[in-house]
């Protein structure tokens, strides 16, 4: 791996790690090995853990105590909160974004979804999950809110991936593209009530797509741990 200019070899290992993460190179739960991975972009070791540090804080990693590095699971109950959390969000910067620039966005709906079409029609899952993420994205560019779009970034990287693992299904993408296709017809048609509505049911739906993956989030040690914790009665 070569560094030009004054980005830090830490910084390309961290965005080239977090990019494998979201697209499924790695499965979630997958142990991460500090001299495989440092080997793997012949960089040393302390770019390496530094990127594994940096990714732990966005919530895409987590290290166990003498055991090691490992990919996020998420439980069920975790996936509810960054739903709920997430459409928050999106609600509320689709309706700045309909007051500021309703046309740009609009615009920016209709070109991803002719592309997620495409895609669909061809059976391209990596490409119609891009134009999806772009899809959502364009909320947040036409709101221009820093703080919403601060907010978003916390965990925008988990929300990505598990895009990515549901987007393989070809279940998923024809029921998401006509989630997406209603909702630019209605920003289309200036209504933002019904996409508002539309919105909120589709964040909020997916985990039912979510839990239909096989082995999406294996018990680590870490989570039997939590579990053991959770079952032991607290002296007083």
């Amino acid at each position: 791996m070569r560094v030009d200019g004054p980005v830090s070899l830490a910084d390309l290992v961290t965005d080239r790690l977090r990019l494998e993460i979201v697209l499924g190179h790695f499965e979630l739960g997958d142990a991460l090995s500090e001299s495989r991975i440092a080997r793997r972009y012949e960089v040393s070791r302390t770019p390496v853990r530094e990127a594994f540090a940096r990714l732990e804080m966005e919530g895409i990693v987590r290290t166990e105590p003498q055991s090691g590095t490992y990919v996020f699971t998420m439980g069920r109950a975790e996936f509810v909160q960054v739903s709920e959390t997430r459409s928050v969000l999106e609600v509320g910067a689709l309706r700045l974004a309909m007051r500021d620039n309703g046309v740009g966005l609009a615009e920016a709906w209709r070109t991803a979804t002719d592309n997620m079409e495409v895609a669909l029609r061809e059976g391209d899952s990596r490409t119609y999950s891009e134009n999806d993420a772009v899809f959502h994205e364009a909320l947040f560019q036409f709101a221009a809110n820093p703080y919403l779009t601060m907010a978003r970034r916390s965990f925008a990287s988990k929300i990505d991936t598990i895009r990515n693992k549901l987007g393989a299904t070809p279940e998923h993408m024809q029921k998401s593209f006509a989630e997406h296709k209603t909702l630019t017809e209605a920003i289309e048609a200036g209504d933002v009530e019904t996409a508002a509505t539309v919105l909120d049911t589709h964040i909020r739906h997916k985990g039912a797509s979510f839990w239909t993956v096989p082995e999406v989030a294996p018990e680590t040690r870490w989570d039997k741990m939590q579990k053991l914790a959770n079952l032991t009665p607290q002296r007083r």
